[in-house]
């Protein structure tokens, strides 16, 4: 497809799948996400807009029925991640240096084709806001985690599959059972998704939102 043109979805359909979503406290344990579904749905992930481009995050995806039955105790006792198809957890860059800079440079110069030297402005820009947020790298981080959390709930919506997020998590022991501990990532919130059981009555409940009118101001 020309990358500078595409059919979107219609007005209703974003609408509808929006309308549709809700956050799921009972999941079927017994369905799974296929395997070209969560293809896509890792591709969403991948696609997440960051500030810079930098991408300071990583997305620990545990689905096997073992792994997942750890997860209830070290959160908050919900069984939304056992019973779920995929726990999502998304962990931030603790920090980022220069190095981590340059290696993402050097992806750009790869995928346009371009020379690293002729990528030294906006090099010097992005260090420049490291070195000024220096101490407050994982408070940015965190911040551009959520950027990721809200793709992924519009991206499964439209796919027509459950989702439920989750801050409600000790992200300490998540970072043991998850091998975060001692790396330069750390857990900041999960999102478990999969389909929703046929008894969950909260999916029958109405939307309660405040009015276009209150919360969009028009200048």
């Amino acid at each position: 497809m020309d990358k500078m043109s595409r059919v979107p979805i219609n007005e209703l359909q974003l609408v509808e799948s929006l309308q549709w979503r809700y956050a799921v406290k009972r999941f079927d344990s017994a369905r799974r996400i296929d395997a070209t579904t969560w293809a896509a749905i890792e591709r969403s992930l991948v696609l997440t807009p960051s500030s810079f481009g930098l991408q300071p995050w990583k997305f620990v995806v545990v689905s096997s029925a073992e792994n997942k039955a750890k997860l209830p105790a070290i959160s908050w006792n919900q069984t939304q991640p056992a019973d779920c198809s995929h726990m999502v957890v998304f962990a931030a860059r603790k920090s980022v240096d220069e190095e981590y800079v340059d290696t993402y440079l050097e992806k750009v110069a790869y995928e346009r084709n371009v020379s690293v030297l002729s990528l030294a402005g906006y090099r010097k820009v992005m260090v420049g806001f490291l070195q000024n947020t220096q101490g407050r790298h994982l408070v940015w981080s965190s911040n551009q985690v959520y950027l990721a959390l809200g793709q992924l709930l519009a991206s499964v919506a439209m796919l027509g599959v459950d989702a439920c997020p989750m801050e409600g998590i000790v992200a300490s022991e998540y970072d043991k059972l998850l091998g975060l501990d001692g790396s330069d990532y750390t857990t900041v919130v999960g999102c478990a998704i999969g389909y929703r059981h046929a008894d969950d009555h909260y999916a029958k409940l109405a939307k309660v939102r405040f009015d276009a009118t209150d919360l969009v101001s028009p200048l």
